[in-house]
C-alpha cells in the first residue's frame, strides 16, 4: 500500500482511525510539511498521536504530535523505521 495521494485536509470521507486511536508500534503514514512520510506511533489517543517519522529520504527521524486526521495506516515496510525495537524509538 503506497502513501495516500490526497492532502488529508481535502478528504471528503472521514479519517480511518480506530476509535481508541492507533496502538503504540503501529505503522502509519504521517502527513507533514505537505507530504506523506512513513512513521511509527509512540503514543496515541483517539484524537492525536505522537509519532516518530522520517521527514526526508535519509536515515534521520523526527518526533512530533499530530492530529489523527494527518495519519493513515501503513502496510509498506520502511527499512529505517520498522526493524528497530520500539524502546529504541522513544
Amino acid at each position: 500500500m503506497a502513501a495516500p495521494l490526497l492532502d488529508p485536509y481535502l478528504r471528503t470521507e472521514a479519517a480511518t482511525v480506530p476509535s481508541e486511536g492507533f496502538q503504540p508500534g503501529a505503522w502509519v503514514w504521517v502527513h507533514t510539511l505537505g507530504s506523506w512520510r512513513p512513521g511509527i506511533v509512540l503514543h496515541s489517543s483517539p484524537h492525536a498521536a505522537t509519532v516518530r517519522y522520517r521527514p526526508a529520504q535519509g536515515r534521520g527521524t523526527s518526533v512530533d504530535t499530530v492530529t489523527s486526521h494527518a495519519l493513515a495506516p501503513r502496510k509498506d515496510e520502511d527499512p529505517f523505521l520498522d526493524h528497530a525495537p520500539l524502546t529504541a524509538l522513544r
